[in-house]
């Protein structure tokens, strides 16, 4: 395979033309906006006095805010969350390699929220399900008749001995997740590395991820900024995976692996990182069977170990058994996204134990079909509709081109542009992840598709 050959890019005198007529369809692309189904157009809203809570204010809470502000008339909708900042999470990547700067990730809860929409700014610290409640970090109990957990994840940075967030910058050490300020930080460590070159570890760990395709594209940019700077040949890129794979897609798994040895970047399976000297560059892994290998750096980027929030870990909403139960996931039924033992509880987002779907298009295309079902629920009917667990992934392989990667629940690759071949780089792709999924996106949080 020939990674480098077109990149779809079309000449110079026809590229206006081509971007402004090509904007719109992916713009509708990128999230998921082809499949989304809403409502019928013209159908009333369902008249109720119920009281709907929404716990998390991140793309899932704001985006289902909206849409059930036109599915219900006269409800009552409350928002339970603390944070007043709200991340462009897609963009961190873009931060953290340097492409965008960080205050195109940055905007304010406040400004995006639907008018009329009450909100508790605390954090939920216990869910009572049986008693139609939640409780808030300062003791105060919300009642609830329905309720939609949109949490996120939490990022379990105490499975990795030595670790400190704060560090984030310093000694080589970098990982796009935690925030904003540390996708600015793993820059500043990145591009001291590329300047020198080294040994770049990067690491994935064996959890349910939210976008499970940034450790991917570090790794395809960490290569491709040491080429840039031309320490490319004093310098080797290794993945080590807690898994047997680098991504749980299998067509999309190989051709990363096809590409990578392409590019001279190593691969190591089943080594989990278990501890890190952050003053001596020394990170140690583990396999099933119990050996450590210490492996020193010059450069280490650290995707987490995630799980539910302790609020749903520790309530009768998370999962008792099967594959999600270790990591305390939303016991949802994946078609319809309602609890399997609480009908007036719905989830959206990553917080979902669901077999796939934790990115900003999953949230896209399922948003619509859980207040959909909300409302139906609300008039007596059973949910309708059925959430394939579609996701998308741009996934970019070097400044200037990307993959364009969409699957749903069984792993099969769903294209939805007949031009563009799934598993095949190009200049769109990377153009619609660096300037039009954001407005795409603030679309899908506001509602509007």
């Amino acid at each position: 395979m020939n990674h480098r050959a077109s990149t779809g890019k079309p000449p110079m005198a026809s590229r206006r033309a081509w971007l402004g007529g090509m904007a719109g369809t992916s713009a509708a692309w990128g999230l998921g906006l082809h499949a989304a189904p809403a409502h019928a157009a013209g159908q009333a809203a369902q008249a109720t006095r119920a009281h709907v809570v929404i716990a998390g204010s991140g793309l899932a809470g704001i985006a289902v805010a909206h849409r059930l502000q036109a599915l219900l008339e006269g409800a009552r909708i409350t928002i339970v969350d603390a944070k007043e900042v709200h991340n462009y999470q897609p963009g961190f990547t873009l931060v953290a390699t340097s492409v965008w700067p960080v205050d195109k990730v940055i905007d304010r809860n406040a400004d995006l929220q639907p008018a009329g929409v009450e909100w508790v700014k605390e954090m939920v610290a216990e869910f009572d399900p049986a008693a139609n409640a939640v409780v808030t970090a300062s003791g105060k109990r919300i009642a609830y008749d329905y309720l939609v957990v949109a949490t996120g994840t939490h990022q379990d940075w105490s499975q990795i001995e030595g670790m400190d967030v704060q560090a984030i910058g310093s000694n080589g050490l970098a990982s796009v997740y935690p925030s904003s300020a540390a996708a600015v930080a793993t820059w500043a460590a990145m591009d001291q590395f590329r300047a020198k070159g080294g040994q770049a570890v990067m690491t994935l760990p064996a959890t349910p991820l939210k976008c499970a395709g940034a450790p991917l594209k570090m790794t395809f940019m960490v290569r491709d900024r040491l080429a840039q700077a031309g320490t490319l040949a004093r310098s080797q890129v290794t993945f080590y995976s807690a898994l047997h794979n680098v991504f749980g897609v299998k067509p999309v798994n190989d051709n990363v692996l096809e590409r990578w040895q392409a590019l001279g970047v190593g691969v190591q399976f089943t080594q989990k990182l278990q501890a890190i000297d952050i003053g001596a560059r020394r990170a140690t892994f583990a396999s099933p069977e119990g050996e450590k290998t210490e492996v020193p750096y010059d450069f280490i980027h650290i995707v987490p170990p995630m799980r539910a929030p302790d609020a749903v870990k520790n309530s009768d909403l998370a999962w008792k058994d099967g594959p999600m139960a270790a990591g305390g996931w939303l016991e949802v039924d994946k078609d319809t996204l309602q609890h399997r033992r609480y009908p007036n509880v719905f989830g959206l987002g990553d917080i979902n134990g669901t077999p796939r779907g934790k990115t900003a298009a999953t949230v896209k295309k399922s948003a619509p079909i859980v207040a959909q079902h909300l409302a139906d629920v609300i008039a007596g009917r059973a949910p309708g509709q059925k959430f394939d667990g579609y996701t998308s992934c741009p996934l970019i392989v070097r400044e200037g081109s990307a993959l364009l990667i969409e699957f749903d629940y069984e792993g099969r690759l769903t294209p939805s542009l007949p031009m563009i071949e799934p598993l095949q780089e190009s200049y769109f792709a990377w153009l619609m992840k660096v300037r039009m999924l954001k407005p795409a996106y603030l679309s899908v949080l506001k509602g509007r598709v």
